[in-house]
């Protein structure tokens, strides 16, 4: 045990092990109010809702991504993140099918039930970022979570506002707005994963400096931080 802790080994497998729980919670957290949020969204038309479900569904897939697939190969790690790419890029069409649809046929969403399950999903968020928030310094992959995190929180602040505003306005227009808006960014997130899959999977292995697995979610969450 001396000679472990004197090698750092210790420390190491110990901090590990808590980023693994972390991550298990905030994974649960975000697949929890995913179901939540788009539930929601359907049941009381609110296109903000359903994209930022998107939001808590990505958040989902790159915590889960970070826990299963760092030790697999390079090719593996490629195809996982073209088929979760794919997937996002399927379900935010979906939500920009949602909003055409309704900016074509009028529905006015339920301002009340917004801002509930809006309310729910920013108390959420706060959850994950303070537990991230002490995990930040620990290394590069826990400090970009953290700031995926972070920006998580201004989504949900905008399906706050636009429930705020459906309600003094009386209107399904900012709803719309706000839901487009999020599911945009998120769709050139999910982009900007599918191009940088397709190139590591083009490429031989041996040109492939560095695991896939890694750089395709520094990619997912550069440009959550940059659209």
């Amino acid at each position: 045990m001396t000679n472990c802790c004197e090698d750092k080994s210790c420390e190491v497998n110990t901090l590990r092990e808590s980023h693994s729980r972390v991550l298990w919670l905030v994974l649960g957290i975000n697949a929890v109010m995913f179901l939540a949020e788009g539930t929601a969204g359907l049941l009381v038309h609110s296109t903000s809702l359903l994209a930022d479900a998107l939001d808590m569904l990505g958040d989902a897939l790159v915590y889960g991504f970070t826990l299963f697939m760092l030790a697999r190969s390079t090719r593996w790690h490629a195809g996982a993140a073209l088929a979760k790419g794919g997937f996002m890029l399927l379900f935010g069409l979906g939500v920009l099918a949602d909003a055409i649809y309704k900016v074509l046929h009028p529905v006015m969403p339920s301002a009340r039930a917004m801002g509930i399950v809006g309310g729910l999903a920013l108390a959420a968020n706060l959850i994950c970022f303070s537990l991230l928030y002490r995990h930040r310094s620990d290394n590069l992959n826990m400090s970009s979570t953290w700031l995926c995190s972070r920006n998580d929180l201004i989504a949900n602040v905008g399906v706050l506002i636009a429930a705020g505003s459906s309600y003094i306005l009386v209107s399904r227009w900012p709803d719309i707005i706000v839901g487009t808006i999020i599911a945009g960014v998120f769709l050139s997130s999910a982009l900007g994963v599918v191009r940088q899959s397709v190139r590591v999977w083009q490429a031989p292995a041996a040109r492939s400096p560095l695991p896939a697995g890694p750089a395709i979610i520094r990619v997912f969450k550069k440009k959550s931080r940059n659209p």
